[in-house]
This record gives structure tokens, C-alpha cells and sequence, in this order.
């Protein structure tokens, strides 16, 4: 797997209004075929008030996906252009593929005080960690190799080579576990699904994330 990602951080972030909570950012990451797409999915319908930050890619478009809602599908000239111009958070070299996160719509969110969540590769996940310090990263980890396979077959939307080049990168992706702050071991899916809506819960309940809303509260029972 090519470990090429380049990250751009933008000179000028947006600010964060005064008295306003800073919203937070998912960033959940598995192999491919991990199950982190359907996890969210699951999450999203519960409604738990989320953005969905919508990625740029390369690749087709698979059965049943959407522009603008699975990813936005550009041409590779196009995808680099916005690379050229520094539109993304991070970007990286994929199975072949490109694949990149907006710059603009994830700190537009999180700058007006709203929750994301950011499905990305590990690759990804590493970039991001690294420039958004405060961000909370879950790992989906397949239950055995095995099943991520038969995941994989069932799914049907890989060639044969493409089908190997994902199982071969699988092993070491899976390693990267032990750099986030979760991880969900994804072996039934309406119970792993609860347990990431359990994470983002817990994480909104934190006392920094807390503190602006705290804050108002102690102060309007002071003052009364």
C-alpha cells in the first residue's frame, strides 16, 4: 500500500464564535471492508444530530451510491487540481485510488459549534490525528481476516485483483489500531453500531467540551 498522503493546513482557520462550543470530529477508520461505512450509516439514522463529512475520490462510483452522498466522484486532473489549491484536509494514495477530505467543510462545522464524522482510511486518520489534536479517532476491526474476506466477496463491487491488493494491505492496517483512541470490534453490526453511538454520546458528555454551555448555567445561578 502507498503510504504517500500529504496534509495542508490551512494558514488562516476559521474562528471559533465567542461562547461557542467547538464542535468535535469523528474520525472512524477500518481496512477496507471493515464495516466503518455501514457503522455510520447506522449512527447517522439514530439521530444523534451529526454532520457527514461527504470525501473526494478517484475511483467509480459502486451500485447504489451517489454523488455527493457516499463521496463526491472527480477525474484524477480535477483531484489534483484541488490538491494544487489546497482544498483538503488530507489526501491520500489509496489501493490505487485517491481519495481526499474538504478542508472547508470540516472546519466550517466544527467552527460553528457542530459534531462531524469522518469515515477515512488509515492513512487518512493519521494525517488528520495529526492536525486536529482534539479530534476523537475510532478503529472498526473485523472480527478475523477471514470474515473480513467473505465481507469483501459478498460485497462484490472488487475485481479479483482488487479484491487480493485489499486482503494483502489488510494485516498491516489492522496494526494501526493501537493508534486510536477506540476501538470497535465489528462482529455483529447493530451492536457495534450501538457501541460507536455510545462513544459519540460519552464524548459530547466530556467536561472541556462541556464547559461553554457549563459555564452559562453556573453563571445564571450566581447571578440569581
Amino acid at each position: 500500500m502507498s503510504s504517500e498522503t500529504k496534509v495542508f493546513e490551512r494558514e488562516n482557520k476559521l474562528p471559533v464564535e465567542e461562547g461557542l462550543a467547538r464542535g468535535t470530529l469523528f474520525v472512524v477508520s477500518s481496512p477496507s471492508g471493515g464495516g466503518k461505512g455501514t457503522l455510520i450509516q447506522r449512527v447517522l439514522e439514530t439521530g444523534l444530530n451529526l454532520s457527514y463529512s461527504v470525501s473526494y475520490t478517484t475511483r467509480a462510483p459502486r451500485s447504489g451510491e451517489m454523488e455527493g452522498r457516499e463521496y463526491f466522484f472527480v477525474t484524477r486532473e480535477k483531484f489534483e487540481a484541488m490538491i494544487a489549491a489546497g482544498a483538503f484536509l488530507e489526501w491520500a494514495h489509496v489501493h490505487s485510488k485517491l481519495y481526499g477530505t474538504s478542508s472547508q467543510q470540516v472546519q466550517c462545522e466544527v467552527a460553528s459549534g457542530r459534531d462531524i464524522i469522518l469515515e477515512v482510511d488509515v492513512q487518512g486518520a493519521a494525517s488528520v490525528r495529526e492536525l486536529m489534536t482534539d479530534s476523537v479517532s475510532i478503529f472498526i476491526l473485523p472480527p478475523s481476516l477471514e470474515i473480513l474476506r467473505q465481507r469483501l466477496i459478498t460485497r462484490g463491487t472488487d475485481s479479483p485483483p482488487e479484491l487480493e491488493l485489499r486482503l494483502r494491505n489488510a494485516p498491516e492496517e489492522m496494526k494501526h489500531y493501537k493508534a486510536f483512541d477506540y476501538v470497535i470490534i465489528n462482529d455483529e453490526v447493530e451492536r457495534a453500531a450501538g457501541q460507536l453511538a455510545s462513544i459519540i454520546d460519552a464524548e459530547r458528555a466530556r467536561r472541556p467540551r462541556q464547559e461553554p454551555h457549563v459555564k452559562r448555567i453556573v453563571e445564571s445561578v450566581s447571578l440569581g
